[in-house]
């Protein structure tokens, strides 16, 4: 067998691979659509605001009412103590 040839088939099984995941995405994303507007109708009827994000540092719970300085309560330089900051950044 030709380099060529396993090349292709390589190829072609990630398309395919990549085919079924979309595939399953579209799957998963109709049958979720009526959760999804219970959970829509929930959020109207009790006015909720943002969502929460994570849990556990001040600055990352609510994006939205951040403060400038939270992320750095002891100086610029200090690390960040929750791995959650490095996936939200400050505003």
């Amino acid at each position: 067998m030709r380099k060529s040839n396993i090349i292709g088939l390589f190829l072609g099984g990630c398309l395919m691979l990549f085919v079924l995941s979309v595939a399953d995405g579209v799957i998963r994303s109709r049958l979720a659509a009526e959760t999804l507007m219970h959970k829509a109708a929930l959020v109207r009827s009790l006015e909720l605001t943002d969502p929460c994000l994570f849990t556990e540092a001040r600055y990352t719970r609510h994006l939205t009412q951040a403060d400038r300085h939270a992320p750095f309560p002891d100086h610029p330089v200090a690390f960040d103590y929750f791995p959650s900051g490095s996936l939200a950044p400050p505003p």
